[in-house]
């Protein structure tokens, strides 16, 4: 708690501390998650655990931790999984007001039905499914301090721009135009899904029309604020930051978190066991005459059993796993896999599912996947 006041502070000119009590933070999770097939059938996409924490959790953490406890969060057809995972916000200090989007109309549209809950204040918008290195508190204080700022947008150089809206800067530093998936882009300046707005983008998402896929875009929507002469500023994020919409993605943003979890052994491990310093052991979890190097994490109440678990996995809470090899992969809750005569790795595996070697000839994997999941064996 005193960690959080601590962070939800910055200093003034004249060395007194303010808070940034005046702005609110709006999160996106209104999003299908279809390229997440087939494992999001039956769950948002936010929800799929990181380092064993849902993404959304880690983005209403890093709004939090920049001292903002007023969050919005638009929702859509997976609303009320969002709404019993994430609760009132009281357990992490925070206030959540839902605001439910009848269809995904675009960004922009998601702007204008959270105008009630906004109000005139200032707010930073965040897209529910991306994972940012090292949270947003220097973005949110120096938008604090700039009151002549009317936005602010995090940009990050990428290898691809041209999949990505691309921004323009002026030669002193704005925003210039951004240009959605252009085929030549001007800069390698992508725009990476966390914004900070003032009251006019509501007279921006207003002005403008859908575009060709039918929905209001908050590109169109910032470049009304720069084409009308207000001030939209980048902050270029020099860590990494990664968009989970692919599997391959949810794997990268896994190995990448776990570098930045801080390790701790809370569950049992035995002493023919052998983990290295960088393994988590959550609550109720049971290490058996297993080898664990990290980095990894071992959900609440799971039991792994005679098995190496390779770095970069995550094994989430209430998961079996006996006689196997797992390497930089994800299992999710409530799995069982057994007696696996070959490594599995880079696989996700959904929750409930079952892997293990059938007991009869000829011998065959025997899946029972749930959670409608894949698994490929190389």
């Amino acid at each position: 708690m005193h960690h959080m006041m601590l962070l939800s502070v910055h200093t003034t000119a004249d060395g007194s501390e303010e808070g940034v009590g005046l702005m609110k933070g709006l999160i996106l999770s209104g999003g299908k998650g279809t390229r997440l097939y087939p494992l999001t059938y039956t769950r948002a996409k936010q929800l799929i655990p990181v380092a064993n924490k849902p993404i959304l959790f880690r983005v209403i953490e890093a709004i939090r931790d920049a001292g903002i406890t007023e969050i919005g969060i638009v929702i859509g057809d997976t609303g009320p999984e969002i709404q019993e995972a994430v609760g009132d916000g009281s357990r992490w200090g925070a206030t959540i007001t839902y605001i439910p989007q009848e269809a995904p109309l675009g960004l922009a549209h998601a702007v204008k039905i959270s105008r009630d809950f906004l109000g005139d204040d200032r707010f930073v918008m965040f897209l529910g499914d991306n994972v940012i290195q090292g949270g947003i508190h220097r973005l949110i204080s120096d938008f604090d301090r700039h009151h002549e700022w009317n936005s602010q947008i995090v940009l990050t150089r990428v290898d691809h721009p041209e999949q990505y809206g691309v921004a323009k800067l002026t030669s002193d530093g704005r925003i210039e135009r951004l240009i959605e998936k252009p085929k030549e882009p001007p800069s390698d300046l992508a725009l990476v899904g966390i914004y900070m707005f003032d009251h006019h983008i509501f007279e921006a998402a207003e002005a403008i029309k859908p575009s060709w896929r039918g929905e209001l875009e908050i590109t169109d929507a910032i470049q009304w604020l720069v084409d009308h002469g207000y001030t939209v500023f980048p902050y270029v994020h020099k860590g990494w930051w990664i968009d989970t919409g692919a599997p391959d993605d949810m794997l990268e943003a896994n190995s990448k978190v776990l570098e930045e979890v801080e390790p701790e052994v809370r569950g049992f491990v035995d002493e023919h066991s052998e983990i290295d310093s960088r393994v988590t052991i959550q609550e109720g979890a049971e290490i058996i005459n297993s080898t664990i190097r990290g980095p990894a994490i071992i959900g609440e109440h799971t039991r792994i059993v005679n098995s190496y678990i390779g770095p970069f996995t995550s094994i989430y809470h209430h998961v079996l796993i006996e006689n196997c090899e797992i390497d930089r992969s994800i299992v999710l809750e409530h799995s069982v896999m057994r007696d696996i005569g070959i490594r599995v790795q880079d696989s996700l595996i959904g929750r409930h599912a079952l892997v293990q070697k059938s007991e009869y000839r000829p011998r065959a994997l025997k899946l029972k996947l749930g959670d409608h999941s894949k698994i490929g064996l190389t």
